[in-house]
């Protein structure tokens, strides 16, 4: 597997544990960390490769650097009990196994979790149940993300540089993951049952430590978080968690709050319309500070005609100038304007779309990949591209070759952004360079090999960027990035192996060295490569230059971030872009997880609300990102799919980046355009429940009924059935304690006549249903997804 980068390894020297400022929590409030070492039967801290068989392979995390057995996240501000590495042969963590853990008698807000898997590219889950002493349970799915991440695609609460292998150290990092789970309100807890066992083959889920937050009798304040991102111009935003513990929604004129502190102004208060028992919302206040001192704040809420303070002691404030230092980096977050937009599309173009083939399902892989999969032997190369190469263009024929044929006759960048407009995205996301190394854009004295000399021999990033900027000014715009490229010799002494050649036999798949033809064996061109000292310095860093500062991108999507120069880019790109009133924004496949602003993963939903913010990309064609002849239209993704998979991942804190493979010439599948038009016309016309909403901290959907998804934004509940609701009585059901009160009107969203039905809760607490009186006639309106609209008071 990967080993030895040299950059990378120079750039996490030391694990990385995101230590949070002292957060001194106010009297009777706190986090409880409970004592999972009577169930302790694995050990996951080695000192040296084999000492340890975390995952059954003789692999485990390097000890952590800690200071005292706790740890304190963050974000959330809690407390764990983590005592990292406990000395030869002793166990460190849990694996689940349906064990019972009794907590400490009282009233708790939440239950977090640190947790991982340890199993490579997997996703491990399963559920835990929370029992009260009334005998009643609620249940929270407990999921994590594979502990060591390849090309540092995600990115944990807890970092370390690598892991040991059963001989050697691996230079990936590892990750440990935070989860919280809201408790039923005005319940006692008794119990935590941790999942029942997964199989090995499958991957175990691991627990490290649990943590349980304390419930006052009304709102609480949580914790205090100042962020680097800004309101206006000097204007820090700081967020303030709130948690309803007590038997009260707050409600009518609602709750202001107040942040006071030595050297602070704020931009006026903050304020929250609604918060019901058992939820969890962030308010966010706009603070200008005098110094980046640390300094004792107040937090006053104010609701119903009184007053409540609660203290908190040493926060540092301050809008910090950006260095290479991680720790740094690692404060870093994806701006608004991203966390609110949703919906993006991704585009997939290259010479690749040339070649125009992937296979069909269920045999087929990446048609972008078609240089790659073709060279190789082919037990690594199950679609056969092997052999459809062979018949197709003969055995002389070279990558390169596709050049003359990548014309982009057809492009028309207006028309591109306006379809873009048209599905109802936010955003767009476009291969600048993928892994062949040819670019779209001008990449200046670093590369000839690009769209500019060869092919279209047009700059056709920028002129899709000037139409967007021209004739739809609101749509943000991105740019992929492949940090290394498969065969160009400057990457040679970067070079890694993806897959283990001893099960993957030829897949030498970042060689750094020129392709070889599979069936002559002559050496490939590399056209318009121009040679350079050092990869990294004299390409890579001045292509994200380019893309930064001249083509003025919003989101640098890196791709395979193995050796990296992202710490450099980013620090001088964030500096840059605060000194324009600009937030931007990188994700996490730029080989230094600290710099991520968010996670990405590909062809992928979650079973519950992330509080980490995440893009799920995938295509419209069932497996390909690049254009695949080999696709019929049927099996293009329709609007019906696409609208459920847009409101299930917005729901769970997700983004989706969904993306379409234009063909060589620059037009669009037809059946891609018409469903895209086709579900932007549901999106625009409901886009209140998918836009600028948040996800609900008290669940995601209902279990064991009708597929509905809930979001919020601050003067309105949605409640998103992905399936046409029944009609039970005259009434349609929402079996969950949604924040409905007296007062409130609830409507079907953009339907004619929907407005003003008729509503009441039967039951109270997590027992309660909304009954809302509708008509099948009424329903019939709607399509694909239907929306209850429960505007407050």
């Amino acid at each position: 597997m990967v080993v030895g980068y040299r950059t990378l390894t120079s750039l996490l020297s030391c694990v990385t544990v995101f230590a949070a400022a002292s957060r001194l929590k106010p009297s009777g409030l706190q986090s409880i960390p409970l004592d999972l070492s009577p169930f302790y039967n694995n050990k996951a801290f080695g000192t040296y490769p084999g000492e340890t068989s975390f995952d059954t392979l003789g692999q485990s995390y390097p000890a952590p650097d800690l200071d005292t057995p706790y740890y304190t996240s963050s974000y959330t501000g809690l407390v764990y009990s983590f005592p990292g590495y406990t000395g030869p042969n002793k166990s460190d963590n849990v694996i689940v196994d349906g064990q019972t853990i009794a907590v400490p008698a009282g009233s708790y807000f939440s239950a977090s979790f640190l947790i991982s898997e340890d199993k490579e590219l997997a996703i491990v889950s399963g559920n835990v149940t929370f029992t009260y002493t009334d005998n009643s349970t609620s249940v929270y799915e407990l999921r994590s993300l594979d502990w060591f991440s390849f090309l540092t695609i995600n990115r944990g609460e807890l970092i370390f540089p690598s892991r040991f292998t059963a001989t050697g150290v691996d230079y990936n990092t590892s990750h440990i993951f935070e989860r919280t789970a809201a408790l039923s309100p005005g319940k006692e807890l008794r119990a935590i049952s941790l999942p029942e066992a997964t199989s090995a083959d499958d991957g175990r889920l691991h627990v490290f430590a649990i943590s349980l937050w304390t419930g006052g009798s009304a709102v609480d304040v949580q914790s205090v978080r100042p962020t680097q991102k800004w309101i206006s111009s000097g204007v820090q935003a700081v967020e303030i968690t709130l948690n309803n513990a007590g038997s009260e929604c707050v409600a009518g004129d609602g709750l202001n709050l107040t942040l006071l502190g030595d050297g602070l102004q704020t931009a006026g208060k903050g304020y929250l319309k609604r918060l019901c028992p058992g939820d969890q919302k962030i308010v966010t206040i706009g603070v200008e500070s005098t110094s980046s001192a640390v300094v004792n704040v107040s937090v006053i809420l104010d609701y119903a005609g009184s007053q409540r303070t609660t203290e908190f002691d040493n926060i540092q404030f301050g809008l910090t100038e950006w260095t290479t230092d991680l720790d740094n980096l690692a404060k870093h977050e994806s701006p608004e304007w991203f966390n609110n937009a949703k919906y993006g599309i991704f585009i997939h173009w290259g010479p690749y779309a040339v070649t125009g083939w992937g296979n069909s399902s269920p045999y087929e892989s990446y048609a972008e990949w078609f240089w790659w999969y073709s060279t190789h032997h082919p037990q690594a190369d199950p679609s056969d591209f092997y052999d459809y190469r062979l018949r197709t263009y003969g055995k002389d024929w070279a990558y390169d070759d596709t050049f003359p044929n990548f014309t982009a006759s057809a492009y028309d960048p207006k028309a591109w952004v306006d379809l873009i407009a048209d599905a109802g995205a936010k955003y767009f996301v476009i291969t600048s360079k993928h892994h062949d190394g040819f670019s779209l854009f001008d990449a200046g004295s670093s590369s000839n090999r690009s769209a500019l000399h060869y092919g279209p021999q047009r700059d056709v990033l920028g002129e899709l960027f000037d139409a967007a900027a021209k004739y739809q000014p609101q749509l943000k715009r991105g740019t992929y990035f492949s940090l290394p490229e498969w065969f160009n010799p400057d990457f040679g002494p970067y070079g890694f192996d993806q897959f283990d050649p001893a099960t993957v036999p030829g897949t030498n798949s970042w060689p750094g060295v020129q392709a070889t033809n599979p069936y002559t064996g002559a050496v490939e061109p590399y056209t318009g490569r121009i040679p350079v000292d050092d990869f990294l310095t004299d390409v890579m860093l001045p292509q994200m230059d380019t893309l930064a500062y001249d083509y003025g991108t919003d989101i640098m999507w890196c791709d395979c971030g193995a050796a990296n120069v992202t710490a450099t880019f980013a620090s001088s790109w964030f500096n840059a872009a605060r000194k324009q009133d600009r937030q931007v924004a990188i994700n996490s496949r730029c080989g230094v997880p600290q710099a991520a602003d968010f996670d990405t993963p590909e062809y992928m939903r979650f079973g519950s609300a992330q509080r980490r913010k995440w893009e799920s990309n995938q295509g419209m064609d069932p497996y390909s990102y690049g254009y695949n002849q080999a696709t019929p239209a049927s099996a293009y993704m329709n609007a019906t799919t696409l609208i459920y998979t847009l409101v299930d991942i917005v729901s769970k804190n997700g983004n989706l980046l969904l993306d379409v493979g234009p063909r060589a010439d620059g037009t669009i599948v037809q059946a891609e355009v018409d469903r895209l038009r086709e579900a932007g016309r549901w999106i625009k016309s409901h886009g209140e429940a998918v836009f600028d909403t948040t996800y609900w901290f008290v669940q995601s959907e209902i279990e064991g009924g009708p597929d509905v998804r809930f979001t919020q934004a601050d003067g309105a509940f949605y409640v998103l059935f992905l399936e046409r609701p029944a009609v039970e009585d005259g009434v349609v059901k929402v079996a969950a304690p949604v924040p409905v009160l007296k007062g409130d009107e609830v409507s079907l969203l953009a339907v004619e006549g929907g407005g003003k039905l008729a509503w009441k809760v039967i039951g109270q607490g997590s027992q309660a249903v909304l009954n809302i009186e509708v008509t099948d006639a009424l329903l019939d309106k709607e399509e694909y997804c239907w929306v209850f609209k429960i505007e407050y008071a």
